[in-house]
């Protein structure tokens, strides 16, 4: 019998595949020499691509790929945005007028960190004008934090990031963002610009949800109110460095991440509140997507939480309009748009591991645990009509737990692959940790977003007993990752001989994954073997272990 996980297509990968070739080219140094031409070369393919569909339909598909690699290249200057003439210039001291994109915690009231884009400078600096930057600055006495959006003069020492930084260095993942100088050693003067109203707003919010997520807990277990915070909304400053590197060993630091896990308990939670309300459909959808993007804004919007806001709102407009879920043609839309908006996302471990561990659960995972299913039936020889409870029970637990061990095992090589290369650590151990640690956290998010709800309608009381429950799965949860990390050969440190193998590793474990979906895993494909074999050649080959 054919599996249902299969057969979907997904047009838009002849747009995302080599577009992506394209960005990759132009890191590895293949810039445009002249980005006009560039463009242009690109537009007449899609002309070509437009008339071959027509005439030469063996055509069209080719001259449309090699028009979205040219625009690729082209992407990646614009957003990179290098200054050649800058390269061997030594560091100065300047003044500039930044506007604020980004601002990291910082342990001292009296410094503030972020990202920003050069918006005014002196005249003799003006081809630094729109560059974006990374600043580390003293406050001036008395002023708060300046919030995103904020325009701010600043005096500092202007020094150019190399593009060339090690794989997991703060400076590669500098340069991966688009930033290619920093201002530090300086000061900000004054505040130009406060952040608009709507960026008020938003930081009025996060420090809301951020007491209420305390109630009750914060003066008895500030450590655990820490891990809530961070986990509901991606405060990962407020973890201990003792536990950001026990959830790091155990290859469960994903889950203070705002990724899918929280945005479709979240999102399923919004659902079966609007149904209980008895909303109709056409108000429940802008409602739900609505309040779901709120909550991926205050958090940050982080590459992860953004591709699964984007899954969750293409699956609940199919539902709405009684459309068929297609989860391949999905994730591919999701990363298109967000390399439209922002190309250079695609070189981050943010973006890499989201989108990676996602295709490998929908490409091998979901199909793995089908074909299992349908090899193995425990109560295949009885009607159904005569099942009892056991048999309805044993019945889930199997389809349930078939399904989760296929994907940690479909999702593993792409996270070992990543964790190698970005935090140059193997963890064997996280297949067995995430088994258990999942469903657990999936109750601590669902308790801590009841909780901010209930705090929001200020019933402080209730927020607090709902914090006070996932302050219990939490407290589980760290025992159990001590237990995990405590276990020999849970972690191994390694990194890869060179900087290129992980991300080749990555690419080709995608392709293999790609390859296989559409072969039906079959014979013809290896079945399920070619994944494996790439992560056992990145692995044996590649790495240089302790």
């Amino acid at each position: 019998m054919p599996l249902r996980s299969l057969g979907h297509r997904a047009p838009l990968l002849w747009l995302a595949a080599p577009f992506a070739i394209g960005l990759v080219g132009g890191r590895c140094g293949l810039a445009p020499v002249n980005l006009a031409l560039t463009l242009g070369a690109a537009a007449a393919l899609v002309g070509l691509a437009v008339f071959a569909a027509y005439r030469a339909r063996r055509l069209w598909p080719w001259a449309l790929a090699m028009s979205m690699v040219c625009a690729g290249l082209a992407s990646y200057t614009l957003h990179r945005r290098p200054l050649p003439e800058w390269a061997d210039l030594p560091t100065r001291e300047v003044r500039l007028e930044i506007e604020v994109e980004r601002v990291f915690q910082q342990s001292s009231p009296e410094r503030i960190s972020g990202l920003a884009v050069v918006v005014g400078t002196d005249p003799h600096l003006r081809e630094l004008a729109g560059q974006r930057l990374y600043f580390k600055l003293r406050l001036a006495q008395g002023q708060e934090v300046p919030l995103r959006s904020a325009v701010l003069e600043a005096r500092g020492v202007w020094k150019r990031i190399p593009g060339s930084a090690a794989a997991g260095s703060f400076d590669r993942f500098l340069a991966d963002a688009g930033v290619n100088f920093s201002l530090n050693r300086g000061r900000v003067m004054r505040e130009l610009r406060e952040a608009t109203r709507y960026r008020r707003f938003c930081a009025r919010a996060a420090e809301r949800l951020h007491t209420i997520l305390g109630e009750g807990i914060a003066e008895r277990r500030p450590e655990l109110a820490g891990v809530l915070r961070a986990m509901l909304l991606g405060q990962q400053s407020e973890l201990s460095d003792e536990q950001t590197r026990l959830f790091r060993q155990s290859g469960t630091m994903h889950l203070f991440a705002i990724s899918g896990l929280h945005i479709g308990v979240i999102a399923v939670a919004l659902h079966a509140l609007l149904a209980l309300l008895r909303l109709p459909v056409w108000v429940r959808l802008p409602v739900s997507l609505v309040a779901l993007w709120f909550y991926v804004d205050v958090t940050g919007l982080a590459p992860s939480a953004v591709r699964s806001f984007l899954m969750v709102a293409w699956v609940e407009v199919a539902l709405a309009a009684k459309r068929p879920i297609n989860p391949v043609a999905t994730l591919i839309g999701a990363a298109l748009v967000v390399l439209a908006v922002d190309p250079l996302q695609f070189f981050t471990a943010s973006f890499l591991m989201s989108y990676g561990i996602v295709a490998a659960l929908i490409l091998i995972g979901l199909p793995l645990a089908e074909a299992w299913q349908q090899r193995w039936q425990p109560f295949a020889l009885l009607p159904k009509n005569t099942w009892r409870w056991w048999h309805r029970m044993g019945d889930t637990a199997w389809q349930w737990g078939s399904t989760a061990v296929a994907i940690g095992l479909a999702t593993t090589p792409v996270s070992w692959i990543c964790g190698v290369h970005f935090f140059k650590l193997l963890t064997p151990g996280a297949f067995f940790a995430n088994l258990v640690l999942i469903p657990a956290a999936s109750l601590a998010i669902l308790s801590g977003f009841v909780a901010m709800l209930v705090g929001l309608a200020g019933w402080s009381a209730a927020a607090g007993i709902f914090n006070f429950a996932a302050a219990t799965i939490l407290h589980g949860i760290d025992a159990c990752v001590r237990g995990f990390v405590a276990v020999p050969g849970s972690h191994v440190a390694g990194q890869f001989r060179a900087d290129w193998i992980g991300p080749a590793a990555l690419g080709a474990m995608i392709a293999a994954c790609v390859a296989g979906y559409a072969g039906g895993w079959t014979r013809r494909v290896g079945y399920w073997w070619p994944p494996v074999a790439v992560l056992a050649g990145a692995l044996l080959f590649g790495v240089k272990w302790g």
